[in-house]
């Protein structure tokens, strides 16, 4: 019946969504098991590099729209915002009404129209990588800097707190900005997300970086 394919089409979408959604936060479907740090490979800095992470040390918000590609195909796009260090939101445009909220010291991914919350540490996600004060190109997270004439691509990682994911930043280097980042999985699956019509150092409502954690916390003793 359609009204039943209607439904099955909404219940495929919002699983993808969410599976796109969870890669995006944490690289994988759980916490991964911390494993021995090991020191990064020495990486040649080059100048448009420093100039690029010194300049987005200087940008503490952002506000724009994003379109996300998810590691079997799926797209999905919406609004985001981001205070740094440590707080950032995604209104995801989807039926489901996902929202990804992080406040600083955790990151929660709820879909309002189920009512679901799962709430992270901040610190154990690749998105501590994205949200940092600055990107430090000398230390043990960053794995590798490319430089083309296009962009600008740094990757970062740290194994110790979440296994084998990493965040890969791409820069455009004439203008500095940030243009896409991906998160790849322990099992190598990717997320990108490219961001437009970006606006910096603009003001950004603080009650948008709130969690509501009572209503995450009744809903899962509910469960």
């Amino acid at each position: 019946m359609p009204f039943s394919q209607a439904r099955r089409r909404r219940h495929i979408l919002a699983s993808t969504v969410r599976a796109a959604v969870a890669t995006l936060v944490m690289g994988a479907a759980a916490i991964a098991v911390p494993a021995p740090s090991t020191a990064a490979p020495e990486q040649a800095v080059t100048a448009s590099a420093q100039q690029i992470a010194d300049h987005f040390a200087t940008i503490k918000t952002m506000t724009g729209e994003f379109v996300q590609f998810g590691p079997n195909g799926e797209q999905t796009g919406g609004k985001f915002y981001i205070e740094r260090p440590g707080k950032l939101r995604f209104d995801y445009d989807t039926k489901n009404n996902f929202k990804v909220i992080a406040d600083g010291q955790s990151v929660a991914v709820s879909n309002v129209r189920m009512k679901t919350y799962n709430i992270y540490p901040l610190s154990k996600t690749p998105l501590k990588l994205l949200l940092g004060n600055r990107i430090d190109l000398t230390g043990n997270e960053v794995k590798d800097i490319e430089q083309s004439a296009d962009a600008t691509t740094i990757k970062l990682a740290d194994k110790s707190v979440f296994g084998d994911s990493k965040l890969t930043m791409m820069f455009d280097p004439k203008t500095y900005a940030l243009k896409q980042w991906t998160v790849t999985d322990a099992q190598g699956k990717d997320t990108t997300v490219l961001i437009f019509n970006v606006q910096e150092g603009v003001p950004v409502d603080p009650s948008l970086f709130k969690i509501d954690y009572a209503s995450a916390q009744i809903k899962q003793r509910g469960k």
